[in-house]
């Protein structure tokens, strides 16, 4: 069924990558409540089945692909307009993180939390957006972080990819309104998904903050697409403490010592909560 909040989706393409589970999922299954069809874009076979079976395969068409192997994805644009006849949204979605101290962890994993968190979406949002500058513009959304906003201990290279994320974003925004193509970042705080992993090594700065759920990090996603707003952060005052500890990084020194205990009580009530 339908839902009849986002009118302006029926009938709208998407492409979301990692799509399978998580944000990806949740945004992919929103579009089609909405009325737009998605292709949906992951690695792993069995789960996109299992989402396009969800949403109905005359509205959805698995794309098994590792966003990071460029040549899987280059031709993306033009196997979703031959099945659907139309482009208009793409949602970089799909992400890498493995935590811990830079020196302790391979040159070769921390290479490729920026080739899939900065590099792809790069890579593919060049592809899709000349596809949409050439047919009457349409929407593209990053899913970023708050660690783009605010530097966090033992994860380096991510902060470094959504950081980078975020600018890309911001700059290309400039350069495409002029055709009709508007460029958003979502940001969000911890979500509540296996991408988050194990509480127990999660840093307790990352959990000071409020948890949200993939639902409410897909909603604001299909807000910027609406909308075209340049950024929204979720939860909004965690943007704005985010925001004021890039601007002032002695007061955020400051008052990590205090985020870090309160994100400890918030992992235990999490665990307990989990039983």
């Amino acid at each position: 069924m339908e839902s009849e909040s986002y009118q302006w989706a029926r009938n709208k393409v998407a492409i979301v990558t990692g799509a399978s589970a998580g944000i990806g999922h949740s945004v992919a299954c929103k579009l089609a409540e909405a009325g737009a069809k998605v292709v949906l874009v992951a690695r792993g076979r069995e789960k996109l089945d299992a989402v396009a079976q969800r949403i109905g395969l005359e509205r959805a068409l698995p794309y098994v692909a590792d966003v990071s192997h460029f040549e899987s994805v280059r031709e993306l644009p033009k196997h979703t307009v031959e099945r659907f006849g139309r482009l208009d949204i793409l949602v970089n979605n799909a992400g890498l993180n493995h935590r811990g101290p830079a020196l302790g962890i391979s040159p070769d994993t921390l290479a490729a939390i920026i080739t899939t968190n900065l590099a792809a979406p790069i890579f593919l949002t060049r592809v899709v957006a000349e596809h949409l500058a050439q047919h009457g513009g349409g929407s593209i959304v990053n899913v970023a972080s708050l660690a783009g906003k605010v530097p966090v201990k033992d994860e380096a290279a991510y902060c470094a990819s959504k950081a980078g994320l975020r600018a890309f974003g911001r700059a290309l925004g400039m350069e495409l309104s002029s055709v009709g193509v508007r460029v958003s970042t979502v940001c969000p705080g911890p979500v509540d998904t296996e991408f988050l992993g194990d509480l127990n090594h999660v840093p307790d700065i990352v959990l000071s903050q409020p948890m949200v759920s993939p639902d409410q990090v897909a909603d604001a996603v299909l807000a910027c697409i609406q909308s075209g707003k340049p950024e929204i952060s979720l939860p909004a005052f965690s943007g704005v403490l985010a925001t004021i500890g890039y601007v002032f990084p002695t007061l955020a020194q400051t008052l990590q010592p205090l985020l870090e205990r309160r994100g400890a009580a918030n992992r235990r009530r999490h665990l307990a909560s989990r039983g």
